[in-house]
């Protein structure tokens, strides 16, 4: 199993709308993957590890997938569509890494 998680830095004057990207981006991940993602979670930022301390990241998703060839194979397709999209809910350019889910 796989993660693939794609964080947004928390930057001072960035935009990010919360509500479009769970209700309506990350539901249209799901629908083009579809069995290949075999679930995802949507994060929002609270808080940094200090107190009164900002969120390092305002956002992110975890997308979980059988592999790395698999969530390729699935995403890739409709990567244009999928990228497309992010103007509609944020200004941030997003971090990506995909991890070996090793306790789950």
């Amino acid at each position: 199993m796989i993660k693939v998680s794609v964080m947004y830095p928390n930057t001072p004057g960035a935009r990010f709308d919360h509500d479009y990207y769970r209700d309506k981006h990350m539901p249209m991940i799901k629908a083009r993957m579809g069995d290949a993602c075999r679930s995802y979670t949507v994060d929002k930022g609270l808080a940094g590890g200090a107190p009164g301390e900002p969120p390092t990241y305002v956002a992110a998703c975890h997308i979980f997938a059988d592999s790395v060839e698999a969530f390729q194979a699935a995403f890739g397709p409709h990567v244009k569509e999928i990228l497309g999209d992010v103007r509609n809910y944020t200004d941030l350019k997003p971090l990506m890494q995909i991890s070996e889910v090793v306790v789950g």
